[in-house]
């Protein structure tokens, strides 16, 4: 079964071909705000043009609309192929890759936000597991929250430079590690936001 990986949640843009597992195609950059450019291209180069059974897409927390353009994106491959389509969190991949490469204990994964803030959750010792519920916290309140910890994903840098003291490693979610949280259950294919976003689709919008 050959699943297509689609992951634009944070600055990185990232695409995998999976077969019965296996890593057959891959595409992972640093794109800024360039995902609605970058993604389709970044599909119909990977074998088979990127089709697949089946989809999986990150639905973040992150980037507003990065994950929008994912899901989009996603949502109108599913349709065109008529195949299932399925999300996970951008804070699970972290914290499963931080967790299959350090084994450091609690896993505390961060995505940069906006405003000052951090998306963050803490997970089990093998990243699967969340012991709490994913936030959206201002650095300086996260950094003293969570003195003692270690941090991995996007806000890692700035919390330890907050704190003061510690190693941040940092890390972008990869939709090539998408086999390490594929046995947990899937999510919606919607947006997790944690706060309100700053660029609401218009339809959301109240008239003026």
């Amino acid at each position: 079964m050959r699943i297509l990986v689609i992951d634009t949640a944070t600055q990185a843009l990232s695409v995998a071909l999976l077969d019965d597992g296996a890593l057959v195609g891959h595409f992972h950059e640093i794109v800024g705000r360039g995902h609605a450019e970058a993604l389709l291209p970044a599909i119909t180069a990977l074998p088979h043009g990127g089709k697949a059974d089946a989809i999986a897409v990150d639905v973040g927390p992150g980037s507003f609309t990065g994950v929008r353009i994912g899901i989009a994106a996603a949502r109108a491959l599913a349709l065109a192929w008529n195949v299932p389509l399925h999300g996970y969190g951008a804070l699970n991949l972290i914290a499963a890759r931080a967790a299959a490469e350090h084994r450091d204990g609690e896993v505390v994964a961060t995505i940069t936000g906006g405003h000052g803030e951090l998306f963050w959750q803490t997970f089990s010792t093998d990243g699967l597991y969340p012991l709490t519920q994913p936030a959206s916290t201002p650095i300086a309140a996260l950094a003293e929250r969570l003195a003692h910890a270690q941090f991995y994903g996007t806000g890692a840098e700035a919390l330890v430079t907050a704190r003061g003291h510690g190693a941040a490693i940092s890390l972008y979610p990869d939709a090539a590690d998408y086999p390490l949280i594929a046995g947990l259950p899937p999510l919606p294919p919607s947006p997790i936001y944690c706060r309100d976003a700053d660029a609401r689709p218009m339809a959301d919008r109240a008239p003026s």
